[in-house]
């Protein structure tokens, strides 16, 4: 059972991967499965590939997907490793998906997952999902207390914004941020969602 929050990031993301037709996907994070599952019903994917370094969800959504097993489903992987690791390995597809993820790596390893996603993987589209700390005061969240006991960092949007610029300008991509799940005139959406497109070689060079 979602939230009618995560699920307005599901379909946030959902959108995005029809808008770039992109037909082999990476889910770094996969946990459960929530974006995952609905991809494997989507006739337009072809892989899809899950990451996660919990094996416990990892054995759940493996059952998930065998009670949901379906004839023309897509060739699905899954595989228990980080996201900042084994990147080559993980290279070409369409498009890398990271929901409501990064916050759960130590900021001191940003610039380590920022390499291995956007330098060795190189997905054509990356779609980055995380909390909008703005937004915390809505849901209850004391000040100075994160909204899970396994995050280790939440950005207002500000924050958020300067440092997926900088990815982008750093490693040839384009980038456009919005707010997504909740539409607060003042805070924002509960998350917030970057949107990077790899430049052609060309426009890179320029």
């Amino acid at each position: 059972m979602t939230t009618w929050l995560h699920e307005e990031r599901l379909n946030a993301v959902r959108a995005i991967i029809r808008d770039r037709r992109a037909r082999r996907i990476l889910d770094l994070g996969c946990g459960d499965g929530d974006l995952l599952l609905p991809l494997a019903l989507d006739p337009g994917i072809e892989r899809i590939v899950g990451v996660d370094t919990d094996p416990a969800a990892l054995s759940r959504l493996q059952r998930r997907l065998e009670e949901a097993a379906s004839e023309n489903r897509p060739e699905i992987r899954l595989v228990h490793g980080s996201m900042t690791e084994g990147g080559a390995a993980l290279a070409g597809f369409d498009c890398a998906i990271l929901l409501e993820t990064i916050e759960h790596i130590d900021p001191g390893r940003l610039s380590v997952l920022e390499r291995n996603i956007f330098v060795a993987m190189r997905p054509a589209t990356v779609i980055i999902t995380t909390p909008n700390a703005e937004y915390n005061p809505l849901l209850g969240v004391p000040p100075h207390r994160f909204r899970h006991p396994g995050h280790r960092f939440e950005w207002d949007r500000a924050k958020f914004l300067k440092w997926a610029e900088g990815v982008a300008e750093r490693q040839r991509y384009s980038m456009v941020c919005r707010d997504i799940a909740g539409h607060h005139p003042t805070l924002g959406g509960a998350s917030q969602m970057a949107v990077f497109d790899a430049l052609p070689q060309e426009a890179a060079a320029g």
